[in-house]
């Protein structure tokens, strides 16, 4: 783990959490922070850019879209203390990539094996919809996370949103797009050094309250991840 922080994440991490490169969001993390939910009155919310989680010798990247506003934002760890989170963490744990099924702090003890956490945008966005432009600012630090994980052979991208974020970093500027469609399952082999794709849809509460992702639909893109890295 890396020193100052509770959890696995990289030494970038100490300076990704100073970032104010978007004057939009910093504002409105800032006002969550101190405005807070009425359920969290009595927390201390971490306000600030939310680092990645998980090993650094992590042979899978998972990226999502963005804190969540009374989530991330307030715990301080990706996907923790939300409802996507409480959907998440359950199925990498049956998958074997998280130590225990819930998440709800960022001291709670949970560990990821193979696996690494980020999103396309580390500060949380009003109406959870950053701008283009707050995306190509992020995109700094989710390519140093990338460059970070030496031993990476695929990324799960968590909506579409996330796999437009990760093709517009440098590493995928020679992708033909057009051939690259987001769908849930939807899977490309790149090559040329480069990771393999598999998407899914967000495990918002939008999403599986609606039937849209189901449990049984999730654990399949887990059981595919395991199938491809065995």
């Amino acid at each position: 783990m890396s020193e100052n922080f509770p959890y696995q994440t990289l030494p970038l991490s100490h300076d990704l959490i100073q970032c104010e490169r978007c004057p939009r969001l910093v504002a409105w993390r800032e006002e969550i922070g101190s405005v807070k939910r009425r359920a969290f009155m009595h927390e201390d919310y971490w306000a600030k850019p939310v680092p990645g989680f998980g090993m650094a010798e992590a042979r899978v990247l998972v990226l999502g879209l963005a804190p969540g506003a009374h989530g991330s934002n307030r715990t301080g760890r990706m996907f923790t203390g939300d409802a996507s989170g409480d959907f998440l963490f359950p199925a990498l744990h049956r998958a074997g990539f998280a130590s225990q099924p819930f998440a709800s702090r960022a001291d709670d003890g949970m560990v990821l094996n193979d696996l690494y956490i980020t999103s396309v945008c580390h500060c949380v966005p009003p109406g959870n919809k950053p701008l283009a432009e707050e995306i190509r600012n992020c995109s700094f630090w989710v390519e140093q996370e990338l460059a970070s994980l030496k031993n990476l052979q695929g990324v799960v991208l968590l909506g579409k949103i996330g796999l437009d974020g990760l093709l517009a970093l440098s590493p995928f500027k020679g992708i033909r797009k057009a051939s690259i469609k987001f769908g849930h399952g939807a899977f490309y082999e790149l090559g040329d050094g480069l990771p393999w794709l598999l998407c899914s849809y967000h495990p918002s509460r939008q999403n599986t309250q609606t039937g849209k992702l189901t449990v049984e639909m999730f654990d399949m893109i887990w059981a595919k991840v395991r199938s491809l890295l065995a």
